[in-house]
């Protein structure tokens, strides 16, 4: 099945944003039709919006088209059209949140320019946006063999909504069809169960370090309420004003005095976690820690099952040697993933057409061939100004009133056309308004200072790619343009159309004129 056709066989719908260059746009929709698709000149309902990240224009279709009762229509760069090609398959748009593109931002930790190119190209063709900062972000990817990586993670092991991954984790989610974030697991932070000492203490003190134990340990069950380290970590807290308090003992006697009263101290404990109720292994308890990266697993080839009696051998232990062996091969593994993402960056893309680099790489990038392609520093998020276009603000009640009449109508309903009722009133679309002359009202007039030939070649300059095919081939075999449009609507394929209307015109030249000849006496 071609890329471009869903499960039906029907072709997917492309938009092409109309101020792209010429050329770009021809390529581009030769390569969706040798692919199955179809190129309209309108919004399609359900389908993808081609666009050039950064314009005003890519702005205002957002603003106009971007719809929540519009799911199944997607925002993508143009380059998403031969990024599928590359894969060979239609690729999901699966960096989506809420309807809205996943923010991310790729850590300068990532320092292979073409690395960080080819992760932007990936996220911004699965449908998130590669240009956050770390503080708008909702996940930061980074290189999990620096030290920059391991701080990320602590940094922001505490907040919910934001995740550091590791810059594989692009392909991983990719390969899965979803995104999946690495999920943390309990780790016993050691301590033995709950012990008695006498320690007087106030009952502020006792209230705070109740609430400190319930944000961390909600359930006892899961241990770790002794252990020194929770402790420690508490007191690491006293540089926060919020954590005045716990300069007023160490964390030995913090210890001991929840060993001593554990009992009484697990009500109250249980009491603020039933207000709270959190669940196992939130952000910011105690215990739970990352999922470590996963490592290759090694192809291990079956053995064939021993004969009976056969002695079965010790399992080989490795040496220092071997294990340093086996290590540098899993350091081999990851390199060879690294080269691939390098690979992708050098894959020539159509003329015209750059790399979608992030905000925040190197300077004086912008049109600098790297690896023989150019790559492209598009900006970061929009402004707090709003869009304008021809530098004029976009107001966004008017902008989505006008863009209304540009979008296709799919429904055959209003379309469908009465035989044999000739009573049957007339369809919205089909009525004339009062006072327009039969030219119709959005008739352009002609200058005088403009011939008929200059005046139809502008307006075929100023249409849709696709429109001016149907024109041009309509004036050059000389068919009315809603005959080429009819059947362009079926085939959705241009050197199709006009290999047919070629054909039709070849077979009435060659007709043969059996009317009587004219008596001119």
């Amino acid at each position: 099945m071609p890329i471009f056709q869903d499960q039906t066989g029907l072709a997917i719908k492309f938009f092409i944003q109309k101020d792209l260059p010429q050329d770009i746009q021809a390529e581009v929709c030769e390569t969706i039709a040798a692919l199955g698709g179809r190129v309209e000149s309108k919004v399609p309902r359900a389908g993808y919006v081609l666009v050039q990240p950064g314009t005003a224009e890519e702005e205002r279709l957002r603003l106009c088209w971007n719809q929540p009762d519009r799911p199944e229509r997607f925002f993508v760069p143009y380059t998403y059209v031969n990024a599928c090609k590359i894969h060979g398959m239609l690729l999901k748009q699966i960096f989506v949140h809420e309807g809205q593109p996943i923010r991310m931002h790729i850590d300068s930790s990532i320092a292979n320019i073409n690395v960080r190119a080819a992760l932007s190209a990936r996220i911004m063709h699965s449908g998130g946006d590669p240009t956050a900062s770390a503080q708008s972000a909702r996940v930061i990817l980074a290189d999990p063999n620096t030290e920059v990586f391991q701080h990320l993670v602590k940094t922001y092991q505490g907040e919910a909504d934001k995740y550091v991954e590791s810059y594989l984790w692009v392909k991983k989610c990719i390969e899965k069809g979803q995104v999946i974030y690495t999920p943390v697991i309990y780790k016993n932070p050691g301590g033995r169960r709950p012990g008695e000492e006498r320690t007087q203490f106030s009952e502020e003190d006792e209230v705070n370090l109740c609430h400190w134990i319930a944000a961390k340990i909600p359930y006892k069950e899961t241990g770790g309420r002794t252990g020194n380290r929770l402790y420690q970590q508490l007191c690491e807290m006293s540089t926060d004003p919020e954590y005045a308090w716990v300069t007023r003992h160490t964390w030995q006697s913090w210890r001991e005095r929840y060993k001593k009263n554990s009992a009484r101290l697990d009500k109250l404990i249980t009491e603020i976690v039933g207000q709270r109720k959190p669940a196992h292994g939130e952000k910011g308890q105690y215990g739970y820690v990352r999922v470590p990266e996963e490592r290759p697993k090694r192809i291990r080839s079956r053995r064939a099952p021993r004969p009976e009696g056969e002695i079965v051998e010790a399992p080989v232990i490795r040496t220092e040697q071997e294990e340093r062996e086996h290590l540098e091969q899993q350091q081999r593994q990851e390199q060879q993933e690294l080269q691939e993402l390098e690979n992708f960056a050098a894959i020539p893309m159509p003329s015209g057409v750059g790399v979608m680099q992030a905000v925040g790489g190197p300077a004086g990038l912008n049109g600098v061939p790297v690896n023989g392609v150019n790559v492209i520093m598009y900006p970061g998020p929009p402004s707090a100004f709003p869009p304008q276009v021809n530098g004029a603000p976009i107001n966004p009640a008017e902008a989505r009133q006008i863009a209304t009449e540009e979008e296709m109508e799919d429904e055959e309903g209003e379309w469908q056309v009465r035989e044999g009722d000739p009573e049957a009133p007339q369809p919205a679309w089909a009525k004339r308004k009062q006072g327009e002359t039969e030219a119709g009202p959005n008739k352009k007039r002609q200058r005088p200072s403009q011939s008929p030939e200059h005046s139809e070649a502008s307006e075929t300059s100023e249409m849709h790619v696709v429109d001016r095919a149907v024109h041009e081939i309509a004036r050059q075999f000389r068919f009315t343009v809603e005959e080429v449009k009819e059947y362009y609507d079926k085939c959705g394929d241009a050197e199709r159309t006009r290999a047919r209307f070629q054909k039709m015109r070849e077979a009435l030249a060659a007709l043969d004129d059996d009317l009587p000849p004219v008596n001119m006496s």
